[in-house]
């Protein structure tokens, strides 16, 4: 097994017992922790260890976390170093500010919680470790490029020469390897007898061959053609070019790389850090969006830290059991028996029922939330808020959907009243994410929740081209008046499109309707006036460009809320413009009177 560098991070604290207790917290193998006392001495660390990540105490003698961090943001050494700012002080909001804008990834609070801080580390462990790797293979091709060009007939590169006419003069065994044709069987031909290239390539061959033979570029040129070989497949291919000159003229020497499996992984790893960003730029959301939801719902910060740390934790964990599946899935009944864990409930009064049944991962997040909200609900207000107070959970699968029940018996008398709290606005809007309902109903000693969750290809729906929708779009008569301000919410993530809504509610929008999946969408089209749409980049997997293509037929003002950068869009959408998440209430709005703005002002009479 070949050698591996350890990862490396740098401690900063002038406080000695502090540097222990974070060396305690973050130990692991192939992690090296270098500590500084000081600042000074954090930046001589600096100029010899490549730093994967830094936590810096904010408050320190002569020269503080902040001051240290904008001095790291200089050298081109460490200006992308990560940093972690570690503090003692009371929470403020500006100091908080500070850190972020001195580039600080994250802003933790002693005391500090291990798990967050061994979670926090770790991504940055393995982002470290992957970029050791990548550097670590992308030598071992530079290495193995330079000896390739070293020979010829012993190359997988392709060695061709052509003649002042373009007609093949030699052809090395690494060509008969790669296109398939011997030596005999290409020798003296046209690239164009043999249908090597199409048309259009072979022009440009030819006029860089005139470019190269006059000079220019010093009489080489690189050019990416694809090539076909005796088969008929495609080859991706670099051609490094260069002119040779003897007494017959001036001919055309060609070294060939095929580069089909390198194009395919790049695109690969453009869709990996694409859907990586996406990832957590929507978990961030999530987090943001819980955090403003539940501080809406609590009296007190007392308050709010527990139900917000609860929530975090109920997600973690979910996040924890998918980690350890490499993402494939989660057990509903882990998600269920992890509220006994938390020790929230009392197992001796709580009975699970209910097949074995795995759970895709956004399923199992979207139930995560759910099952914390009812355990949590039911300690404080119902059947464990008294002694005799039981909780039966049961579920079953009929014909593709999950038919989830909690039911509570024993507890104080349930009441119906208008007001909907927050948790079970939750659940409702976690169970709808999921092509699916959730239903309460309130007995004399105990609430039953009923909750129903389409299983994953338990049919077609939620995918597919909706050109019936744009054909009768065209006798509708239009967009509604630009003064009129009914907007859509597309957003498979129930937190956040509830975090959304509330944001725009409280700034006088009207709701007209919030979809979670593609046909949602287009029967929120269809049955709603709509005057702007806020459009998530992805629903479940399933692309947007279909709901783009109707709204814009349509002519309905739109844009992208999403994770994902442009680059990851649809690409016939360049001119839309994105809010990236996360986002805060105030870029929201502004996006959204920028929009409507604009419509308003293009509907306007020309003078």
């Amino acid at each position: 097994m070949a050698f591996r560098e350890p990862v490396k991070f740098l401690l900063v604290d002038d406080l000695e017992e502090n540097l222990i207790a974070l060396e305690a917290l973050l130990r692991r193998d192939d992690l090296e922790l270098i500590k500084a006392r000081s600042a000074a001495e954090a930046l001589e660390m600096l100029l010899v260890h490549d730093i994967a990540l830094a936590l810096l105490d904010v408050q320190m003698p002569e020269m503080n976390g902040f001051e240290l961090a904008e001095l790291m943001r200089g050298p081109e050494r460490t200006r992308t170093i990560p940093i972690i700012f570690v503090t003692a002080l009371p929470t403020d909001e500006k100091r908080r500010f500070r850190g972020y804008e001195m580039g600080a990834v994250d802003y933790l609070q002693k005391p500090i919680d291990p798990q967050v801080l061994a979670s926090k580390a770790g991504v940055f462990f393995e982002l470290a470790r992957q970029r050791q790797e990548l550097r670590a293979k992308a030598a071992q091709l530079s290495n193995a490029l330079q000896a390739l060009e070293a020979h010829t007939d012993n190359s997988p590169l392709a060695c061709v020469r052509f003649d002042a006419d373009l007609r093949i003069a030699s052809w090395s065994k690494g060509a008969a390897r790669l296109f398939g044709w011997e030596p005999r069987e290409a020798v003296g031909r046209s690239i164009a007898e043999l249908n090597w290239l199409r048309p259009d390539e072979i022009a440009t061959l030819r006029e860089t061959a005139t470019a190269i033979a006059r000079g220019d570029g010093e009489g080489r040129a690189v050019r990416a053609l694809t090539a076909r070989g005796k088969s008929g497949q495609e080859i991706a291919a670099e051609w490094y070019l260069s002119a040779l000159t003897s007494r017959e003229g001036v001919s055309l020497s060609a070294q060939i790389l095929d580069v089909t499996e390198r194009r395919k992984a790049e695109k690969t790893q453009r869709l990996l850090i694409g859907e990586l960003n996406h990832r957590v730029k929507n978990t961030l959301a999530t987090v943001q969006a819980m955090a403003s939801q539940t501080l809406k719902h609590t009296a007190s910060p007392k308050d709010f830290a527990r139900t917000f740390t609860g929530r975090i934790h109920a997600l973690s964990k979910a996040h924890s059991m998918l980690s350890d599946t490499t993402w494939e899935g989660a057990c509903l009944s882990e998600l269920v028996r992890d509220q006994l864990s938390l020790g929230s409930l009392d197992a001796a009064r709580f009975a699970v029922e209910g097949p074995e049944l795995q759970l895709k991962p956004q399923q199992a997040l979207h139930f995560a939330l759910i099952i914390h909200e009812l355990a949590t609900n039911a300690t404080k207000y119902g059947a464990h808020s008294t002694a005799q107070g039981r909780v039966l959970v049961n579920w079953r699968i009929d014909a593709g959907t999950l038919m989830f029940n909690w039911t509570e018996t024993g507890g104080p008398p349930v009441g119906v009243s208008g007001r909907r709290g927050f948790g079970s606005t939750l659940i409702e809007h976690s169970a709808r994410a999921e092509d699916g309902m959730a239903r309460m109903e309130a007995g004399p000693d105990g609430v039953r929740w009923i909750i129903t969750m389409k299983l994953p290809d338990a049919d077609g729906s939620g995918s597919g081209n909706e050109n019936a929708l744009q054909r009768n779009s065209a006798q509708d008569g239009g967009a509604a008046a630009p003064s009129n301000k009914r907007i859509l919410i597309i957003e498979d993530e129930p937190l956040v499109a509830l975090d959304i809504e509330t944001a725009l509610q409280g700034r006088g929008y009207e709701i007209a309707a919030v979809a979670t999946s593609v046909k949602e969408a287009f029967d929120a089209l269809t049955n709603s006036t709509i005057d702007l749409v806020l459009l998530d980049g992805n629903l479940r997997g399933h692309p947007v460009d279909d709901v783009a293509d109707a709204l814009r037929f349509r002519d309905i003002p739109f844009l992208f809320v999403s994770g994902y950068g442009r680059e990851s869009l649809p690409v016939d959408f360049v001119d839309i413009p994105i809010l990236q998440k996360p986002f805060d209430h105030e870029q929201l709005v502004r996006s959204v009177h920028s929009l409507m703005q604009g419509r308003t002002m293009a509907a306007l009479p020309r003078q």
